[in-house]
């Protein structure tokens, strides 16, 4: 069953007489449940394609239909509705508090989402069980990804949102990262897109979008994808 759809959407920015298309004419359709990963360089239209899958931006032109509802209609309230109850965040940098415990960093998505789970059990979940009570300053890099994937997993959305989310981590703390990514897709039932430039991650995909210059170059489904063990980093 479709999930996403994307049917052609742009996104132009206008500096002064000067206009860029981070997006042109783009569409795509994502089944449900599935480990996608979005691939391209620097500049290809990647972060802008995963903000507007989660309203955070708004396409120019076309629209964007997520579980049967186009977003690209919605207000503003209605788009932070659809955010808090849809989508999960991972980013590169990991936005927790630092004046809050582990637990407390993710008990917060219960004051956002009617559906969240329990905080105790998701950082469980990520291996995080010890470490509750510990303040944010005092995780190593790979354990405050695992607390903002706890987090984001707690909000219980249908499809989680992942900017290079093992961009500043080493390989082996970046493996257990996909590896709990990658169960909740298999596991779960989760909606897993991830941009990346990391030609490794693709590996491991269920579905691998390429995109260049704004476009989308190449779609391929992937019958036997590696998992985040086998890929050779």
């Amino acid at each position: 069953m479709s999930i996403v759809e994307l049917k052609k959407v742009s996104r132009v920015y206008q500096s002064g007489d000067h206009e860029q298309k981070a997006l042109n004419k783009v569409d795509i359709r994502l089944e449900a449940g599935k480990f996608v990963v979005i691939l391209g360089p620097s500049g290809a239209g990647k972060s802008t394609l995963l903000n507007l899958l989660g309203g955070l931006d708004n396409p120019t032109d076309g629209t964007i239909v997520v579980d049967g509802r186009d977003i690209s209609t919605l207000s503003n309230n209605e788009l932070a509705e659809y955010r808090a109850e849809k989508v999960g965040f991972v980013f590169q940098s990991y936005n927790l508090i630092p004046t809050l415990t582990v637990k407390e960093n993710v008990a917060l998505v219960k004051d956002i989402s009617k559906n969240a789970l329990d905080p105790v059990e998701m950082l469980d979940k990520v291996g995080l069980s010890d470490h509750l009570n510990n303040f944010p300053s005092e995780l190593s890099g790979g354990e405050q990804q695992r607390v903002s994937i706890a987090r984001a997993l707690a909000k219980n959305p249908m499809i989680l949102l992942c900017d290079e989310p093992t961009g500043a981590l080493d390989s082996d703390t970046g493996v257990i990262v996909l590896k709990l990514l990658l169960s909740m897709a298999k596991e779960y039932g989760k909606t897993i897109i991830i941009v990346t430039h990391n030609q490794n991650i693709a590996k491991m995909a269920d579905v691998v979008v390429r995109v260049k210059n704004g476009r989308i170059k190449s779609l391929e489904e992937q019958s036997n994808p590696l998992r985040a063990e086998e890929v050779d980093w």
